[in-house]
């Protein structure tokens, strides 16, 4: 190891960098984090995960403040401070923010913050940290912060992690450019609430700003491309959350093919073909949510010998890149950017270098969940991913509206949903779509990861009345068709 300055070199001080940095630490192995970002702490906890949660919180408050009529209370009209709620909201996040630079400051592994290129497959080059190359101008930050402190111009190690993270894709629509948009980055960050706002985008970025926005007062127009928001889910889910949003006020449009943007009386301006007919919409301000895409360019990964497809790192199920001493993790990878992953595949890396073939990521238990409320939350198999790879499975669902307790709490939109193979039972899916959808489906995590059948599930006793005993309802409906 001594021709090398460190045994293992891990880019990127997000989730997943620090996962890995972690876990080759704790395995003696001598360790560096370079972090080049603006920032210090992440995607998730400085744009994505934890602001948003924060802003949906807030939001889900003033929605039951203003619906009181089936608890016998008067509403008579409350105040709402944006900029309070905003403020809250960093303060959140700086206290979160501040914690990982302390925890990548303290003394388990190097932290230098510069811009890190390949030269060769051993050496990367050092440059100064600061705005990301892909970063618009004027972008304002909320997290910590950190001074370059000199640094080497160069470093070897034997092994390297990457975890470079993701930037906002560029907009299909050039006529954008001219006219002026948010990104969810701009939007977590606005000083003023603006009286409407066009989404463009109906994933889960684009579901939860346009519910959190529309609660806070904003008019939201949402216009999804594919013939439902959250396309990734099945019909019945997509459904469920369109009927609610469109209740509470959201104009939603979908199968959509965007055609122009302008500035027209002092708006904003799409226009738009839905379903064969050209339409348009105008508001004050244009968020576009149109997902993300790897930072992988700019850093060098040809002189290292790490290929890429579609922009995405090629991975193995270890973590091992197309280049053998060199790892990857989190958004840069893929196939989902989510926080839990980066983490399982950095910690997943870090073992591997440790020692080969040690551990291989399952994405059997993907859990993918969308705060919006109600809460969509899914682990396993949706029917159309099993129809879409011919696996055989038995279906049954249960809706909250006819449930104990979600009557109660006047909870009453969405369902569960189980999956499960016909001949052995065993579960292989579940959705739930509901009140605290993103807590309850671990129940369902919980079963797979024993690969519990829905007899086992079943025959668990549930107190009454609560949220978690729904699951016993499908599940005693497809046990009984187990022969």
């Amino acid at each position: 190891m001594a021709q090398f300055d460190f045994d293992v070199a891990i880019i990127g001080g997000g989730s997943g960098g620090f996962a890995a940095a972690r876990t080759v630490a704790a395995g003696g192995l001598k360790a560096v984090v370079i972090e080049g970002g603006e920032e210090v702490g992440g995607l998730c906890i400085l744009r994505g995960c934890m602001p948003t949660k924060a802003l949906l919180y807030a939001a889900e408050i003033i929605h039951l403040a203003r619906d009181t009529a089936p608890w016998g209370l008067t509403n008579h009209g409350f105040t709402f401070d944006f900029a309070k709620a905003m403020e809250r909201k960093n303060a959140v996040i700086k206290d979160f923010a501040d914690y990982r630079v302390q925890q990548l400051k303290e003394g388990k592994f190097e932290f230098i913050r510069a811009h890190a290129k390949f030269l060769d497959p051993h050496t990367v080059e050092l440059g100064r940290a600061g705005t990301p190359l892909h970063a618009k101008q004027g972008d304002v930050s909320q997290g910590a912060r950190e001074t370059d402190a000199p640094y080497p111009k160069k470093i070897t190690a034997k092994y390297f992690v990457l975890a470079t993270g993701s930037h906002i894709a560029p907009t299909p629509l050039p006529e954008l450019r001219d006219v002026g948009y948010l990104t969810s980055d701009d939007a977590l960050n606005l000083a003023k609430l603006p009286k409407s706002m066009i989404v463009l985008g109906g994933g889960a970025i684009g579901c939860e700003f346009a519910q959190f926005m529309s609660r806070f007062g904003t008019k939201i127009t949402l216009i999804q491309r594919s013939p439902h928001v959250l396309h990734d889910f099945d019909a019945d889910v997509t459904a469920e959350i369109e009927k609610v949003f469109r209740r509470e006020g959201v104009e939603v449009f979908t199968s959509t093919k965007l055609f122009d943007a302008k500035i027209e009386n002092g708006l904003k301006k799409v226009t738009f073909d839905c379903h064969g007919k050209m339409m348009s919409v105008s508001a004050e301000e244009i968020l576009f949510a149109l997902g993300r895409v790897p930072n992988t360019t700019g850093i060098g990964l040809d002189k290292a010998g790490v290929k890429t497809e579609r922009g995405r790192i090629v991975c193995d199920e270890t973590m091992q890149t197309t280049a053998p001493h060199i790892f990857a993790a989190g958004d840069c990878v893929g196939p989902h950017d989510i926080v839990h992953l980066a983490v399982l595949q950095g910690e997943t890396a870090g073992q591997n270098i440790i020692k080969h073939g040690s551990r291989k990521m399952d994405y059997r238990l993907f859990i993918e969940i969308v705060f919006t409320d109600p809460h969509i939350a899914q682990v396993g198999l949706t029917e159309k991913q099993a129809k879409a790879q011919n696996i055989p499975y038995l279906a049954a669902s249960y809706p909250f509206g006819d449930h104990g307790k979600s009557i109660i709490m006047e909870a009453r939109d969405g369902f569960v949903k189980l999956l499960c193979n016909p001949k052995t039972g065993e579960i292989i899916g579940g959705t739930c779509i509901g009140p605290a959808g993103g807590e309850l489906i671990h129940e369902i995590v919980v079963a797979m990861s024993r690969r519990m059948t829905v007899q086992e599930l079943a025959a668990i006793p549930h107190y009454h009345p609560t949220l978690a005993e729904i699951w016993t309802y499908p599940a005693e409906e497809l046990a009984g068709k187990i022969s």
